[in-house]
């Protein structure tokens, strides 16, 4: 029988608190920062909060990635190898890299993946780092499933990763260097100043205004949650969930989502795929994405073009959430509006101005169509109200009492000897014995079985829930609490058992014929310190340019490349017949903060540049 494929549901977590929420609402692994070289860092964690992480997933079989995603500096080298071989030695299952020269660090041999930020387009360059002993390659989100596809035939036996939901950044991951230049805030240090969220205008050469003050950069949010089977079929195997600093309701209510849609894929595969990790969730509530944060979603480049009613949340970069009705009048503090939802006490709502800027309020009190701002309002009449937190679906989440369990079974039987022995296999085929010391003959007066059965089953408080449960023991005595003990006694043996086998990956071997698809690396490509250096050059590489951090560009300099196109979503392609060219010659985007980008339509690959000085 063909050994079925597994499928892992990746959770982001800004701390342990918010991972374990994440493991027990469904999550076959979790990524998390160390206290440095994360590339979000302001979710840095201790490494014994990490050890206390791996001891909580690991019984599970969930697995724990530690991001060491940032670019590394020559002076760093020795303190990121001291930082390695900790949380090797908590216990971490793998790290998330970017920097090439931690290959040739003195570092443990723990399993390596390439992050998202190695900027893997190709399979070329797939091809590449798997050969460097990358056992996983986390894939740009721009790419289509047709050119996961030919990544996958490219590097089989290679693990491959993609994001499924979550905030878009609208530059391919490790190709920006937009906050870096406008002021000095590296995204691949980990310190993004997120400017694509600001509010631009769209100029010519001259100055003149095209597009006034939209948030013409900032994408929705990514959600594939209707596409896991066809991510699955080319060849996708880790489902992964962006934010890392996200609360832990957000977190929660979107792998329960994701859980559920991928039990039922399993389900649905007649034994083609698996879950990666062992036990069963039971969230508590019903999962709803569109109720947690976001921008509106969209699915971006999967079936290989920009769907078509657009891929941008131009208008504002906040939540603004469901249309619930429209203001009647605004007056004395109180807005009365017609609505087509129920609202409540605690609800945040907003609305538009006229200026087209989003205003949020907190709803002190609601009585029907009448509401009362936690703040003074005044909101035009007509005005569209919209619900970005909906209070009592958030209270549902967080009081819900989430479980996830492992199903074992169980079989009781009288030894030839007359001793007693109990055995528990749980749902990954561990299977433990244990057996009384002592011998027991005498029957009972009264029927056995259904409270033998109800003793077996008392397994709160442990992580384990009875499935089939085989009594064998006939007509025996045996007192309940020498039950109970056998019991117990199986749970912590099947604790050992479970512990024994679980198997941590180690990092495979480079392939010393490995060719780097570029001889020359440019500022794009982040080279960062010597060891990166060496290892390009010791793979074919003769020239480089290190990266901006290191050796910040002279003049105008590519601080971005996106598949977004502003000339498509506004309308205004080149390439389709109903699109209203603009006058040609250079264009700008400027924002009220003094951030100036050249615009350069890159229409030969249907994408888009931008460069500042």
């Amino acid at each position: 029988m063909k050994k079925p494929h597994t499928l892992e549901l990746l959770a982001p977590a800004r701390n342990v608190d918010i991972a374990k929420s994440a493991v027990m609402a469904g999550a076959d692994a979790i990524y998390i920062g160390p206290d440095s070289h994360g590339a979000r860092r302001a979710a840095s964690n201790s490494v014994d909060d990490i050890r206390s992480l791996v001891d909580f997933a690991h019984p599970y079989g969930v697995r724990i990635y530690a991001t060491v995603n940032t670019l590394v500096y020559d002076n760093e080298i020795s303190a990121v190898e001291r930082l390695v071989r900790s949380l090797y030695e908590a216990g971490v299952d793998a790290l998330i890299v970017q920097d090439l020269g931690l290959l040739r660090m003195d570092i443990p041999p723990i399993d390596l993946h390439a992050s998202t930020q190695c900027d893997i387009r190709t399979p070329e360059k797939a091809r590449f780092l798997a050969d460097l002993g990358f056992s996983r390659l986390v894939l740009p989100r721009e790419l289509s499933l047709d050119e996961i596809r030919d990544i996958a035939e490219a590097v089989p036996g290679t693990e491959l990763e993609a994001f499924v939901h979550g905030a878009l950044c609208v530059s391919y991951s490790g190709d920006c260097r937009a906050s870096f230049m406008a002021g000095g805030r590296s995204a691949n240090r980990g310190e993004c100043a997120q400017i694509c969220r600001l509010p631009y205008d769209l100029t010519d050469a001259k100055g003149n205004i095209l597009v006034k003050g939209k948030h013409l950069l900032s994408l929705r949010d990514l959600n594939r949650s209707q596409s896991l089977d066809a991510m699955a079929r080319a060849g996708v195997m880790s489902f992964k969930i962006e934010g890392r600093l996200k609360e832990e309701a957000y977190v929660k209510n979107t792998v329960a989502w994701y859980s559920r849609r991928l039990d039922r894929l399993v389900e649905e595969s007649d034994g083609l795929y698996r879950r990666e990790s062992d036990g069963h969730s039971r969230p508590g509530f019903n999962p709803a994405p569109e109720k947690a944060f976001n921008r509106g979603f969209t699915s971006y480049f999967l079936n290989g073009k920009a769907p078509s009613k657009g891929i941008a949340s131009m208008d504002s970069p906040k939540a603004v959430g469901e249309k619930v009705g429209k203001v009647l009048k605004c007056e004395g503090g109180m807005i009365t509006a017609s609505l087509n939802a129920t609202l409540a006490n605690g609800d945040g709502l907003g609305y538009f101005d006229r200026a087209g800027i989003f205003r949020g309020f907190r709803l002190n009190r609601a009585d029907g169509s009448r509401l009362w701002p936690a703040t003074p309002q005044s909101v035009p009449s007509g005005t569209v109200l919209y619900r970005n937190r909906d209070k009592e679906w958030d209270d549902e989440i967080s009081s819900a009492k989430t479980e996830r369990y492992i199903r074992v079974d169980m079989s009781l039987r009288h030894l030839p000897d007359g001793r007693l022995a109990l055995a528990l296999t749980d749902e990954s085929g561990n299977s433990v014995e244990t057996a009384t010391a002592e011998i027991f003959s005498d029957k009972a007066v009264t029927p056995q079985e259904s409270p033998r059965r109800r003793i077996l089953d008392k397994l709160g408080g442990t992580r384990y829930r009875a499935g089939k449960i085989v009594d064998l023991a006939g007509s025996l005595f045996i007192p309940a609490s020498r039950l109970a003990s056998l019991r117990r006694e199986g749970v912590e043996l099947l604790d050992s058992a479970r512990s024994m086998t679980y198997s941590r990956r180690l990092r495979l071997p480079e392939k010393k014929d490995a060719l780097c698809p570029q001889s020359v690396l440019t500022v794009r490509d982040n080279v960062a310190n010597r060891l990166a250096e060496e290892v390009y050059r010791s793979y074919g590489v003769t020239g480089i340019a290190f990266a901006a951090e290191v050796s910040k560009p002279v003049g105008e300099s590519q601080v971005m490349a996106t598949r977004y196109c502003l000339r498509r979503e506004l309308g205004r392609c080149l390439l389709k017949p109903e699109g209203k060219a603009w006058c040609k010659g250079p264009m700008y985007l400027v924002s009220p903060s003094g951030v100036r980008m050249r615009v350069e339509f890159d229409c030969s690959r249907c994408g888009m540049n931008l460069y500042m000085q």
